[in-house]
This record gives C-alpha cells, sequence and structure tokens, in this order.
C-alpha cells in the first residue's frame, strides 16, 4: 500500500532522556489508516501528530469499540533501530480485533505500515540505558450511527512516545495488592483481548492499592475469586521451590508478548516451568512457609518487574526479603539484551529496520 507522507511546518524539540518517564512526550507525526466494508483499508498517511476529530455519535464514544497494542524500538549500540516480536502484537491485534467486530489487518500491511512509520520517527528513539520508542497502535470504530452493530467503518493510527522506566522504582522491587473484590474479566468475556474497556474497569481497584502505598493490584479470576489472574498491566509468574508456575491462559488472561518469551527463555535454559491454574491459597501457603522465592511481573512496558511484597487481605508478606531474585535479574538481563542488542538473538526475534 503506498503511504501519503504530510511534513510538519514545525519539529519539536527532542526531551532529555532524564525527564523521559512513561508516555509524557509523543514525536512529531504519527501514522493513520481507514477502513471501510465497502473500500477495505485506505488512505495510509503519515501526518503530522494533532488531535483526531470524531463524530459525536461515533461508535467509539458510547460502545467502547476499541482495541490497542504497545511494542517498542530500540536503538542498539551501533546506532541502528530495532523492534522486538512485532508480528506477535499484529497477530495479538488481529485476535482482539476480531473479539470486538473490528477489522482485520492483513499481516503484511500492518508490519508494513509499522515499520514506515518507525523508519520516519527513528530519531526520537533515545539511546540513553533503560529508554526505548514506545509504540502505540490502536483501531476504533467510528460509525456515525447509535445503533449497535458490528462496526462498518473504522480507523487504524500509530503513536509513538520515547520513554524511560515504566515504574519511578524501576528495576527495583514493587508492592503489589492482590485483589479481592473487583474483578477483572471473566472466560468467555474480552480479559483475552487488548481493549480499553479492560483497563478502564480495572481504575478502581488500582486506585484503592494507590491509596495503600501499592504499584499495582494482583487480580484473582472473577468467577470463584480464587485463582489468580494477572497484574494490572503485566502478567505474574512465580518461582515456588524448582518450579516456576504461571497462570494458564484460561480466555479471561492476556497472552503477553513478554510472557510468552519469558517461557521460551527458561525452558531453553531447562528451568521447570508449568502453565496452570494457581489458587490464592496455594500462593499464600507458599508466602507463609517460604517456599515463594520470586515473584515479578512481565511485559512491554516495565518488561520485568520483581515484587518485593504482596499483601492480601490486609497480611503483607516479603517475597525474596524485598530483592531481586536470580531468576528475575536473568530474565531482566536475557530480555532486555537482546531487544537493545547487546547480546546474541539467538530465538530470530529482533526487526531491524
Amino acid at each position: 500500500m503506498d503511504i501519503k507522507f504530510v511534513k510538519a511546518d514545525v519539529l519539536k524539540e527532542k526531551p532529555e532522556s532524564s525527564t523521559l518517564g512513561f508516555g509524557k512526550f509523543f514525536t512529531d507525526y504519527m501514522f493513520m489508516m481507514d477502513y471501510s466494508r465497502e473500500d477495505g483499508w485506505h488512505d495510509a498517511r503519515i501526518v503530522p501528530f494533532a488531535p483526531i476529530a470524531l463524530h459525536p455519535a461515533s461508535t467509539v464514544l458510547h460502545y467502547g469499540s476499541e482495541i490497542f497494542e504497545g511494542l517498542k524500538a530500540y536503538r542498539t549500540a551501533d546506532g541502528s533501530v530495532q523492534l522486538f516480536r512485532p508480528m506477535e502484537n499484529i497477530r495479538r491485534m488481529n485476535t482482539s480485533a476480531d473479539r470486538l467486530c473490528l477489522p482485520q489487518i492483513p499481516e503484511d500491511l500492518a508490519l508494513q505500515v509499522l515499520t514506515e512509520f518507525v523508519k520516519v520517527e527513528q530519531d526520537w528513539t533515545p539511546s540513553a540505558e533503560g529508554t526505548s520508542l514506545y509504540l502505540r497502535p490502536f483501531m476504533f470504530g467510528n460509525d456515525e450511527t447509535l445503533g449497535v452493530h458490528a462496526v462498518h467503518n473504522a480507523t487504524y493510527v500509530i503513536i509513538a512516545s520515547p520513554v524511560g522506566s515504566y515504574y519511578k522504582e524501576g528495576i527495583n522491587p514493587v508492592k503489589i495488592m492482590i485483589e479481592d473484590e473487583d474483578v477483572r474479566a471473566v472466560r468467555g468475556g474480552t480479559g483475552y483481548a487488548k481493549c480499553g474497556g479492560n483497563y478502564a474497569a480495572s481504575n478502581r481497584a488500582g486506585e484503592r492499592a494507590e491509596k495503600k502505598g501499592y504499584s499495582q493490584v494482583l487480580w484473582l479470576d472473577g468467577v470463584e475469586r480464587k485463582y489468580i489472574e494477572e497484574v494490572g498491566a503485566m502478567n505474574v509468574m512465580f518461582k515456588i521451590g524448582d518450579e516456576i508456575v504461571t497462570p494458564m491462559l484460561s480466555g479471561s488472561i492476556l497472552p503477553g508478548i513478554t510472557r510468552k518469551s519469558c517461557l521460551e527463555v527458561l525452558r531453553q535454559k531447562g528451568y521447570k516451568v508449568s502453565e496452570r491454574l494457581i489458587s490464592i491459597d496455594e500462593l499464600a501457603e507458599a508466602m507463609q512457609n517460604g517456599t515463594l522465592q520470586e515473584a515479578w511481573g512481565c511485559g512491554t512496558a516495565a518488561v520485568i518487574s520483581p515484587i518485593g511484597e504482596l499483601c492480601y487481605k490486609d497480611v503483607k508478606y516479603a517475597v525474596n526479603n524485598g530483592e531481586i531474585g536470580e531468576t528475575t535479574q536473568m530474565l531482566y538481563d536475557t530480555l532486555t539484551g537482546i531487544q537493545w542488542g547487546k547480546i546474541e538473538d539467538t530465538f530470530n526475534w529482533t526487526v531491524k529496520l
């Protein structure tokens, strides 16, 4: 597909790496293309970053017809820029689109427009330690009618933001509160899709946790309130005895790309790994008897986030004395080493521009 380029009159001044944080600054341009049932995907364009005009009856505003992804571009030591497993994001976005009755994007087209956009904005990819260019593709329905039905018209957008650490703690262990009131998702719902409604529904519990001094919540399943699912913005893993345990993908858990990468690294290195149901009772027992050796979250934004404390029903449990564990550190070093090109990518995960 041909991509039209509209040059900005004035380019922005790039921020200092020390001020980045997460999602505070945005690049000069954004990618957009439109969909209709009659014409399919069309009018691909890279245009100056600006507000998006929406009809007041637009489907996304009334019925939440929206999905998104998150991935990063990394500056390597030789100055080049590379992506980490972009096809996994593309495939997951199409899975989300199917669940919310939004249009699919052919994989080759999605990769083309993503790489072309990053090439235009590659100078925004920072080079300081721990920094990257966060990419946010998203799609929304914009039928100009109040009828409830599958989407007939949609818009696909990619924006980019140079970022530092997701958590102010960086790679230092975070405190997590186990949520036993609200639920995030249920099997048969949209838990496995990356859509805005899942995150909006989690904000109330997140606010309660933050007021108590916790970074995020750890969700239990929505039916029995018994089985561990995921952390607010990440998947979660535990080292209990000599076993690495992560909740199985039951349909209410996001199939994380960093989760998948962690499992592949762990299995390659010979760890005993289980994807299964893990109950809060099993986790509480492991916390009490000391067999819970490590716990960490994993996701694109933070990569690996060690958990130093878990709180369940106002009882606090320290994990590994509040320090990062050996396995957690290994995963962080391995994944970030591949992402920033510091170690050999034996998995063929990276895509150089």
